[in-house]
Formats: C-alpha cells, sequence, structure tokens
C-alpha cells in the first residue's frame, strides 16, 4: 500500500459503504463469478487455482509484496486464459464494482480488516482458515456477513468432503454407542527456523502494510512468508493453523448430537511446550487441550517434533470413541471398529473436496455454504479457547451463551487484541 493510502485508512472503514452493493439477487448457473485475490502467497494461490477451475475468473491479484504477483500472475494467466491484473492496495480490489467476490488468503492477522470490509463493500467472501484472530473477531465477521447478506465461506475444506459428513453423521446416531471422547490430532515434522538476526524487507514488499495491525517490529525474515504461523502476533498457533480442520470435523458431530447452539465447552484444559528445537518460534510443538462438555471430552494432540503414525494409524485425523465402538476419519476415508478390534462399516474419500465450487455455487444461488461463517466461527472458537488457556497457562471456563469468560478479567482481556492506531477495527 502507499504511504498516503494508509493516512486515510480509518476513513476507508466508512468510505466502503458508499459502494455497497445491496442487490443479492441469484445468478444464473452458468454466469461466470469474477474473484478479487488478497493474498497470493501459499493457499491463496491454490485456493485462486481451484476457483479458476470451477470456472471462475481472478480479475485481480492483491499481495503487498510485487515477487509474489509475479509468481503466479503467469501461471493464473495460463489457467483462465486472461491476464489478471495487479495492485498492493486491497482496498482497491474492495472498490472495484465488477468484482463479485474476493478470496482472503493474508497471514491471520488480516483477515478480520479485510472480511469485515468485503461484506460491507458488498463482496462474497471466501476467508482463509482460521476465520479470525480473536473470538470477538469471529462474532463480528459474522454479524456483517448477516448485516450485508453475504456469502462467507470459511477455507475449512473437509465440510466440503461427503465421507466427512458421513462419518460425523455415523458418530452422532448412536451406532457406537454413548460417545465419551471425541479425538482430533496431528503428526508433523516441523524444522528448526533458527534464530536469524534482524534485517531489511525485500525491496519487492511493503513490510509496514504487511504487518498492519499487529505491533511495529524491526524485520525478522523468520516473521515474514510462511513462518509467520509461528509467532502470537499473526497467527493462531498450531491448533488454529492445522487443528483447527481436525477439530472441525469434531465438532461436525456434536454439532449433530446438541444443535449448533450448543457446540462450544464449559472448561478447557491446555498443556503445552516447546520441548525439541529452541529456535524463535513462539508457539508450542507439543501440545494437548482438552474440551470438557460435561458429558464427554474433546481432546486435541499436536507432535511437531516428527510425522510417525499414531495409535490411531492416520497422521492426522479425527477419531470418535463410543461404548460400542470406534470411528477414525482422515483424508483418505473412515473405519469403525468393533470389539476386539473387529472391523465395522467404512466409507471411502469420493476425491477432490471441491470447497472452491461449492463457494461459487452459492454465490450464484444465494445458498449457506457448507462451511458458513457461523461454522467457521464455532471451529475458530475452538482453537480461541485453547490458545487462551495456553497462554494463561491454566485452566479456563467458558459460558458460550454470553460469549465470555464470566468473572475471569485474564481471560476475558484475551476476547479481544489491541491494533496499531495506524490500523484501526473498521466499523461496519
Amino acid at each position: 500500500m502507499e504511504t498516503s493510502s494508509r493516512r486515510d485508512f480509518s476513513k476507508a472503514a466508512v468510505a466502503a459503504g458508499a459502494f455497497l452493493n445491496l442487490n443479492p439477487r441469484a445468478r444464473g448457473a452458468n454466469e461466470r463469478i469474477t474473484l478479487g485475490l488478497i493474498g497470493g502467497r501459499n493457499q491463496g494461490r491454490w485456493v485462486a487455482g481451484r476457483a479458476i477451475k470451477a470456472g471462475a475468473v481472478v480479475k485481480t491479484i492483491c499481495d503487498i509484496d510485487e515477487a509474489i504477483i509475479d509468481m503466479i500472475s503467469p501461471e493464473m494467466e495460463k489457467a483462465q486464459g486472461v491476464k489478471p491484473g495487479r495492485v498492493r492496495d486491497y482496498r482497491q480490489v474492495l472498490e472495484d464494482k465488477s468484482i463479485d467476490a474476493v478470496i482472503i488468503a493474508p497471514p491471520d492477522h488480516w483477515h478480520t480488516h479485510m472480511a469485515l470490509l468485503a461484506c460491507q463493500a458488498g463482496k462474497d467472501v471466501y476467508v482463509e482458515k482460521p476465520l479470525s484472530q480473536t473470538i470477538a473477531e469471529g462474532h463480528m465477521i459474522r454479524e456483517a456477513a448477516r448485516k450485508y447478506k453475504r456469502i462467507v465461506q470459511v477455507g475449512t475444506q473437509r465440510r466440503s468432503g461427503a465421507h466427512y459428513r458421513s462419518a460425523a453423521a455415523y458418530a452422532a446416531s448412536g451406532k457406537l454407542g454413548k460417545v465419551c471422547l471425541i479425538k482430533a490430532w496431528i503428526s508433523q515434522l516441523r524444522p528448526s527456523i533458527g534464530n536469524p538476526p534482524d534485517g531489511v524487507p525485500p525491496a519487492t514488499a511493503d513490510y509496514d502494510m504487511w504487518l498492519g495491525p499487529a505491533p511495529k517490529r524491526a524485520f525478522n525474515p523468520m516473521r515474514f512468508h510462511y513462518n509467520w504461523r509461528f509467532f502470537w502476533d499473526y497467527g493462531n498457533t498450531e491448533l488454529g493453523n492445522q487443528g483447527v480442520h481436525m477439530l472441525d470435523t469434531a465438532i461436525w458431530a456434536i454439532q449433530m448430537m446438541r444443535g449448533v447452539e450448543n457446540c462450544l465447552p464449559s472448561r478447557v484444559s491446555d498443556s503445552s511446550g516447546i520441548y525439541w528445537l529452541k529456535d524463535c518460534k513462539e508457539v508450542p510443538d507439543t501440545q494437548t487441550v482438552t474440551y470438557d462438555y460435561g458429558e464427554f471430552q474433546l481432546v486435541w494432540e499436536l507432535r511437531s517434533f516428527g510425522a510417525h503414525r499414531p495409535q490411531e494409524g492416520a497422521i492426522a485425523g479425527t477419531a470418535y470413541y463410543g461404548t460400542d465402538g470406534t470411528l477414525v476419519v482422515d483424508d483418505k476415508g473412515w473405519q469403525v471398529y468393533g470389539a476386539k478390534g473387529a472391523l465395522g462399516e467404512s466409507a471411502k474419500s469420493a476425491g477432490p473436496l471441491l470447497h472452491e465450487k461449492n463457494f461459487l455455487d452459492c454465490v450464484k444461488s444465494r445458498g449457506v455454504p457448507n462451511s458458513d461463517v457461523e461454522i467457521g466461527r464455532l471451529s475458530t472458537t475452538l482453537c480461541h479457547l485453547g490458545n487462551i488457556s495456553c497462554r494463561l497457562k491454566r485452566d479456563v471456563r467458558f459460558d458460550a451463551k454470553s460469549g465470555t469468560f464470566g468473572s475471569d478479567k485474564a481471560a476475558n482481556a484475551l476476547l479481544t487484541k489491541t491494533y496499531r492506531a495506524e490500523y484501526p477495527l473498521p466499523r461496519v
């Protein structure tokens, strides 16, 4: 973003309403959706590519790093037959009335600012997981989506997988008996990122804009592209990065068993630490979070020191443990295990998840997407609850109806965050 445009950031939050499109009419099934991509590295790149395959066209790529645009623009031009435009200021994307929807895929600390203003600007939104960086932000995005009648799909792709849906339905059906424990996990290898000294940002990037609402800091190469997720200022730990996928699968069955309004736990207990590499990462490499629902437990397990197969067999998955059987589900499918390990019912993955296609279909039909903003908010809230317990180094008790921790002032303080003065939270 140019320095002059940054001065008017607060005004932009108000002015965005001036170009609001209040017509949420359904579109023809064959009508091509025009997209703007905000944040082109990694997930943004792949989401846009799949959206192009599903029939959309990316009109504009927005990224604070010109090198990223240089890298992905040719492949998108090849994929869609049209060269996308390029900008560094995401508000230019929102101001373009010919753009129907945006893909929001910058670091987590930018999600809320962009999603709020996109909804106000009349754009439908595909926002990468996790939805927000705080619990309060999640509520705000949901309310903005409802207020402006926007389609908001969160990038928890398992919601578009038929075998994940049938696994949740099986677990909620009673066929496993009483489900007393649900477990979600990942075993992965996170190599060392070292402890490099601060340096100079790449000449191709606007580092101050990259920081945005996060605290002002000297540039460090390990706090920048990709590795930002290992620092509290920008990410949501591995819970929000990896765990949100498996926890979303878990909460799907909970949603079926208890209703959407009763998907969140009453007590959360974290036990975690950095037990392997002593590099500059700030977030745990080993973690167990227990979510107490009163009648059953949900447990998250993180192992970032080795991608070895855990007891359940899947490197990353979700398991429902009942009195009469266990169901384990991962990307390949699901399997039920009965007494003495006897194999029960099973299902295989039906192939690509087509999450982007579902989003585009809903932009046209104005239907509810598979991972609607409220679904994404609930799964993201689980991640925030675990991180709050982690940061306080103690249990916390949560009241889902009020969305607070009752009289726990220290926990309630972490429902929100402080934003850099130059990048205030938009009012929508």
